[in-house]
């Protein structure tokens, strides 16, 4: 076996599958979203090269920007509510009564797809008969707001369903990683005197941080992608006031039949992922990971 796996042959063998699957699905799609930034293009007819022009309109763009900004807005709640992930895992890890129900719970919005997820939520903050509404009004807000319909909200609005739609990943992520901890390093910690918090703090937290680093690039580069539940609650609406990259570049190339300027929209959001990605990566690392 070791005489077969020393062979480079059979190993380039054994990787070609998967490199050829890679190659087909994401590397040839990106450098065809990139050739199709270069020309002036409705998707159907002919395509006419213009060079770099849809990319310095892209550049230029307001609107582009706007959702380029909202994208960021969501990004930076996304990792901040990975805190509130951590804080209900530490929790559950702990062997309080009734864990195991709460893990199933929070997993349930997984299992739902974003459309029932959106349906649901604009039932929510329906503003004449939503249940948010009714609470509202119920202890003593006279007026409450039309949550999806009105500019300054409609953002935030959307972001809860977002963050509540994954709580259910990051939580299981968290759990499983605090449960990998050896007991016996959490019982020496008791037997010294540390109190629940400074055993979370000093002790599990920093074993799993290399876990908690790798959620924050993963909620921060869905965060800039992320399209399907804004693109059913408001449509971008309104007026662009909740648009978001992926949404914008999809009104630019099924919407408006623009394919170019679309692509372009598409290949610069890309381009601002990995490189937002690589900040991401830089900022959290660390020279030495605790091993235990």
């Amino acid at each position: 076996m070791n005489k077969v796996m020393s062979n480079k042959w059979i190993i380039a063998l054994y990787i070609l599958p998967a490199l050829l699957l890679v190659a087909v699905l994401i590397f040839i799609p990106l450098i065809l979203t990139g050739y199709y930034g270069l020309m002036d293009w409705d998707g159907i007819g002919e395509m006419n090269f213009i060079g770099l022009e849809n990319y310095i309109s892209a550049l230029q763009d307001g609107k582009f920007w706007d959702s380029a900004w909202h994208s960021l807005l969501l990004a930076l709640f996304s990792t901040i509510s990975l805190i509130i992930y951590l804080v209900i895992s530490l929790i559950l890890a702990s062997k309080i009564k009734g864990a195991s129900l709460l893990r199933k719970i929070y997993l349930i919005p997984m299992l739902l797809s974003s459309v029932a997820i959106a349906q649901l939520w604009i039932k929510v903050f329906n503003p004449t008969n939503g249940m948010l509404n009714h609470i509202l009004m119920a202890v003593g807000i006279e007026n409450p707001p039309a949550w999806l319909a009105e500019p300054n909200i409609v953002l935030f609005a959307i972001f809860v369903p977002i963050l509540w739609q994954y709580a259910g990943f990051y939580i299981l992520i968290y759990y499983a990683a605090l449960k990998n901890i050896p007991e016996s390093i959490i019982e020496a910690a008791r037997i010294d005197g540390a109190t629940p918090f400074q055993i979370a703090y000093r002790i599990k937290l920093p074993l799993i941080m290399g876990v908690v680093k790798l959620t924050i690039v993963l909620a921060v580069v869905g965060s800039l992608k992320y399209f399907d539940l804004i693109y059913v609650m408001t449509g971008g609406g309104p007026n662009g006031a909740s648009e978001v990259m992926a949404s914008y570049m999809y009104k630019l190339a099924f919407s408006s039949n623009d394919f170019g300027y679309g692509s372009a929209i598409g290949f610069l959001l890309l381009l601002i992922t990995l490189l937002i990605t690589v900040i991401v990566r830089k900022v959290t690392a660390t020279k030495e990971e605790i091993q235990y």
